[in-house]
Formats: structure tokens, sequence, C-alpha cells
């Protein structure tokens, strides 16, 4: 394992949370009850005040920041969870769940379905945003928080983050959305289905029932993966990482020798190692629930009509290189916001890292979470530990 840097948490344990209520789904089915693994860094205060929800994007887990004794490197967003960083938990409480429908240890896909005593498999119901949000609500009493200081989320993260505003307005002061959309664009419903497509032609997938067969989709989880991870570069970056070089063979005349391109390589080392940790029924549920999310279905497609129920204060910040989730994406947002009377404070960060750059390490995307943040802890007095 690497060595934690001074600013990192150092060692994390993981959670195991049983929710015993009923979790009735967008569906219609109802979950008597449920299991989530959940990360929490920082302490709750006396009052309870302190508390951020983070919620992760399709791919991510409870593992947000610190270390596992096993880890090769820390949690996804270990650059911005900790002492002294953007989410500074010397201030606050950070709650972080593996979301069900997942693959981590939360009830999904791999779970046992207590009706049949067998896996779920394919048969796990269909989830949507809300389901998500429904689930980490009722995990607030598990921990006895009565209201989030701030949800924050990337991605798939930031439409649970704006899903949490209308439906729980008084659960909540502050909503970071980042990186995200009020509803998937034609051309990113058409990749996920690739995705998708790329897994359920796997000869192993067996309609889903793999796990029967002691058998996994791993070539077709792989390239799922990799026509994922393209979406998620920008050209800059792979051209800047990159370029034409090769890693094997030449474009010598007469040889024979095979030619991988360093790009290849990289990709088919992102797929493979993903497809040893990711759960293919779980990746289809989850890009599914993607395609689905549109925030003002329920409110005449009208996002300013939407956003009249929120309450709380919001930051919403795009990346300039952002292709999948474009900033005008982020800018449609903010002037739903507005228009509906809405505190909102926008940035556009300059980043040539793609999708991605909400996950990466940047000054300027630092300087404006970690400044709205410590305006949070200021209004709510939080004083540091």
């Amino acid at each position: 394992m690497s060595s934690p840097n001074e600013s990192s948490l150092g060692l994390v344990e993981t959670q195991h949370v049983s929710i015993t209520a009923p979790l009735k789904l967008a569906c219609g089915i109802v979950l008597d009850a449920h299991d989530l693994c959940v990360e929490t860094y920082g302490r709750l205060n006396a009052e309870r005040t302190n508390a951020i929800l983070i919620c992760h994007a399709l791919s991510g887990s409870h593992h947000a920041a610190g270390w596992h004794t096993d880890d090769k490197k820390p949690g996804w967003w270990d650059h911005y969870i900790g002492p002294g960083k953007a989410i500074d938990t010397e201030h606050f409480f950070v709650v972080c769940p593996n979301n069900i429908g997942s693959c981590f240890g939360s009830t999904g896909p791999l779970s046992q379905n207590p009706q049949t005593e067998k896996v779920w498999g394919p048969d796990f119901p269909p989830l949507r945003a809300r389901d998500w949000m429904a689930s980490q609500h009722l995990l607030m009493a598990h921990y006895h928080i009565d209201c989030w200081a701030a949800v924050v989320g990337g991605s798939l993260g930031g439409m649970q983050v704006m899903r949490w505003s209308i439906e729980h307005p008084e659960k909540l002061l502050n909503a970071i959305v980042i990186a995200s959309a009020m509803k998937l664009s034609a051309q990113n419903i058409a990749f996920n289905e690739i995705a998708r497509r790329a897994i359920k032609s796997d000869p192993d997938f067996h309609e889903g029932r793999y796990a029967q067969t002691d058998k996994v989709p791993r070539r077709g989880l792989a390239l799922a993966r990799m026509i994922g991870h393209v979406t998620y570069l920008s050209d800059t970056a792979m051209a800047d990482k990159f370029g034409r070089e090769l890693r094997i063979g030449d474009f010598l005349v007469g040889k024979t020798d095979p030619v991988e391109f360093q790009i290849e390589s990289y990709l088919n080392y992102q797929g493979d190692k993903f497809s040893n940790e990711f759960d293919a029924n779980s990746y289809i549920l989850i890009t599914k629930m993607l395609d689905y999310f549109d925030l003002s279905r329920d409110y005449q497609h009208d996002p300013v009509s939407a956003f009249q129920h929120a309450k709380c204060k919001f930051l919403v910040i795009s990346f300039t290189s952002d292709w999948r989730f474009p900033a005008q994406c982020s800018k449609d947002i903010t002037d739903a916001l507005i228009a509906s009377g809405k505190n909102v404070t926008y940035v556009e960060v300059d980043s040539d890292q793609g999708h991605d750059a909400f996950l990466l390490p940047n000054p300027r995307y630092q300087q404006a979470l970690g400044g709205y943040l410590k305006r949070v802890a200021a209004q709510l007095r939080i004083p540091n530990r």
C-alpha cells in the first residue's frame, strides 16, 4: 500500500448498516429491508448540524476517501475530502453510502432475493434516482441526522442532489451539483445502450444469470467500460497523455510484430481492471437509471416549476472540456434556479480533463468548492474540532 499523505484521513473502515424500514421503489416494488455499506469521516457535532451527504456516480462506492489496508490508492474523492481539504473533516461529518443496486456490499443484483433465496441477478427491480435518495433519507435516522448541511455529488451524484432539493426541501441547507444535467442527451443514452449491448453480447452473460453458471461476462463488461471511459476523457487529455505513441511494435516495412498504441493499452487495462471489480447487472441497472432521469418530468416538463419546491442554496460547477455533461447543462440548471428565485452560485472551471475533471485535482475547483463550504461552516457556526 502506498503511504497516505499528511492531509489524508488515514485508514478508514466500512460500516454495514441494515435499514429495516420498508423502501417503496418508484417501480412499485417494496424492499422490506435493505443493507447499505457506508463510510463516514469527521465527527458529528452535538447539535447534529454539520453532516454532509456524498452522492456517488455510476461506478462509485462508499469508499470516497482515506485508505483501506489493502488499497493501492485512496478513495475516489480523496483529493477533496479530509482535514483542510475542500470538504473539510475538521468542520464536517461526511457520510458516503454505496447505493442500492450497486455492487460494493449494499443490497443489489449480487444480493440474495428474500423471496427466492437465490441471487437477485437480472431480477433486481429497476431503479430511479429518487430510489437512491429515498434510501439515503432512511439512512439519516441511523445517524440521528435531521437535516444535511449540504448534499454533494458529481454526474449521477449531482442528479441525486437535485432530486433531494425538490423532494425533501426541509432536509438540506445546501445543494452542490457538479458536472451534471437535468436529463441525459440522446447521445448519452446512445453511449449507454452501446455499453449495455456489449455486456449482453458476451457469451458468458447468460441473460444476466451468469451467477448460476459460475461465470462472469468480463469481456463484455470490459468493453462497456472502455466505451464509457472514452466519453469521460477529453481529446486534449488523451492527446497530451498518449498522443500516437506506440507501446509495442513499429511501422517499419516488413515487420510482422503487432502494433499497439499507448491509448489502446491504457483502455484495455482500464476495461480489464473494471471487469474484475464491478458487476455486469449493476452496470446495466445503473446506466438505465441514468437514462430514465428527468428532473422535470413530474412538473409539466418545466424545470423552473420543479425547482420552485427547493428551499436550499445551490452551488453549480461545470468544466470547460466536459463533453459528456457539457457546461451548457450546468448553465441550464443555473438559469432554471435563477428563474425560480433561488440563491445560486455558478462556477465554470477551466480544465482539459473532460468529464473526469470532477474527480481530479484542480486548484480552481478546490477553491470554489472549499470556499463555498467554508461559508457554510461559518453560517452554521461550526468550529474546528
